[in-house]
């Protein structure tokens, strides 16, 4: 099938942290960040093969699932695209006493608009939390929301991206930003190759090929990271959560409009 245009929705996964735009520098914080990310890598390649493919990303970071509903999904409609993208839930299950049973209710309402304005539409599950992660502790809201999206592309005859399957390379560190709730450069890079060929693009690499081997950190090196990693990613996110403040307050999408892709 052609892909003649394509728009991306959804929040931090699909706006592409923590994988840096070219001349950016690695893991800026900031409103002002920008980041390429799976998307972008994937309209890279959608341009190969058809240059006059027309792309837009409105993923915004700490987006719940309601606030993609109503600020992305009318966008998308009105831009009548071949394809539309659909990543979300994950804030939502973040939150204390969510249920990943209304989580779900409520993106199935996205992607049944999306399907009903004549667009195809791909989703991805979450992805099984790696040891030590901040998500590991919601491991199994992921896992029932996990289920739920599998249902919902089957009833809506949706393309799906499962991103649970990719666990032989989600306790390795190197496919991870510090924060280790986002994915970094290699694992946006892994995603975009699954999604072409999801999607029937062609591609020339496996997106499952292990990486080198590295040596086993050592007990001490293991503590240290983690204590650094609590210092400066897990004790911000709490005190975000504590005064209500979305990482995405104040960011705009970064391709707002359908437009063949350039690199920014």
């Amino acid at each position: 099938m052609r892909w003649e245009s394509w728009v991306a929705i959804g929040d931090s996964f699909t706006e592409g942290m923590c994988d840096p735009a070219p001349g950016s520098r690695p893991c800026q914080p900031g409103p002002d960040a920008r980041y390429r990310g799976w998307a972008d890598r994937l309209a890279a390649m959608l341009a190969e093969t058809e240059p006059r493919a027309r792309y837009a990303n409105l993923a915004v970071r700490g987006k719940l699932i309601g606030e993609i509903h109503a600020e992305q999904v009318p966008v998308a409609v009105a831009a009548r695209p071949a394809l539309v993208t659909v990543n979300g839930g994950g804030n939502d299950l973040l939150r204390p006493g969510s249920d990943p049973d209304q989580v779900a209710a409520a993106f199935e309402d996205v992607v049944a608009d999306l399907r009903a304005a004549g667009s195809q539409v791909l989703v991805f599950t979450g992805y099984d939390p790696h040891q030590g992660s901040l998500l590991r502790r919601i491991r199994g809201k992921i896992a029932v929301y996990t289920a739920h999206v599998h249902a919902i592309a089957a009833r809506h005859d949706c393309l799906l991206v499962d991103l649970w399957a990719f666990r032989s390379w989600t306790t390795d560190w190197r496919y991870w930003c510090p924060d280790r709730v986002h994915l970094a450069t290699e694992g946006h890079r892994r995603v975009a190759l699954r999604t072409a060929e999801v999607l029937g693009l062609p591609v020339t690499e496996d997106w499952r090929a292990p990486l080198p081997g590295v040596p086993e950190p050592s007990r001490g090196q293991r503590l240290y990271a983690d204590l650094r990693w609590a210092g400066s990613h897990l004790a911000p996110f709490v005190v975000r959560q504590l005064r209500g403040i979305s990482m995405g307050a104040g960011v705009p999408p970064k391709r707002p409009v359908l437009t063949e892709f350039a690199e920014h």
